[in-house]
């Protein structure tokens, strides 16, 4: 077992521990514990990046990984430098972005016996409602990057190149514009859109005077 380090010794990415709590709160909603570990999995990562000047990233889930990444890197899912491939690994690489060369950063599986509440979280061996919270928080912190490995790797390029719809027109059913490539009407009037019913009637103006997150979940 590594030696005990205090949450107060701790940095991520240039922030104290406490910071990045603060800064998850903010931006996840709740201190998850696949947060605490992301952080941790970018830093080091951060810190192993080979030579070059425009990073992108990869990551292998879609749970809370990706959020801890658009939180410590400029790598976005909107702004396309952030690309989920998920693999259901607890992983993620930063590469550079024209020639491929980059770290990847995952949780090694046989490093975890001695993390009995972390290995439960991440093999899902215990219902979310007996997990102890306090205590996989605590291993997570005292493991800290002791349960990573890191691997050079190369991307391929090809292989995760973003598709550009450069065609839009507006859709014959909905009015809404979408890619001409989708076909004659729009994906959503295909039936892809996720709603049971879709109506306008009876919904109110935007209140300006109140901040849109105070609105929407009440802080």
């Amino acid at each position: 077992m590594p030696m005990k380090i205090a949450p107060s010794e701790i940095t991520i990415c240039g922030r104290t521990y406490d910071e990045y709590i603060e800064m998850v709160k903010a931006f996840h909603g709740h201190v998850a514990p696949g947060m605490v570990l992301g952080g941790f999995l970018v830093d080091l990562a951060h810190q192993n990046l080979p030579k070059g000047e425009f990073f992108d990233a990869i990551c292998e889930t879609r749970a809370c990984l990706p959020d801890a990444i658009q939180l410590l890197t400029p790598c976005t899912v909107g702004n396309g430098w952030l690309r989920i491939i998920d693999l259901g690994r607890f992983a993620l690489s930063l590469f550079e972005k024209y020639t491929g060369d980059g770290v990847r950063v995952y949780v090694d599986s046989q490093k975890l016996n001695d993390w009995p509440e972390l290995k439960a979280f991440l093999f899902k061996l215990k219902p979310k409602k007996e997990q102890d919270s306090e205590a996989l928080i605590r291993e997570i912190n005292l493991a800290h990057t002791s349960i990573f490995g890191v691997q050079k790797v190369m991307v391929n390029l090809d292989a995760i190149k973003s598709s550009h719809r450069h065609t839009f027109t507006i859709c014959p059913l909905c009015g809404e514009g979408y890619p001409k490539d989708d076909g004659d009407i729009c994906l959503g009037c295909q039936g892809e859109a996720p709603y049971l019913s879709c109506a306008t009637t009876g919904l109110q103006k935007t209140d300006t005077t109140t901040p849109v997150t105070k609105r929407l979940w009440g802080r």
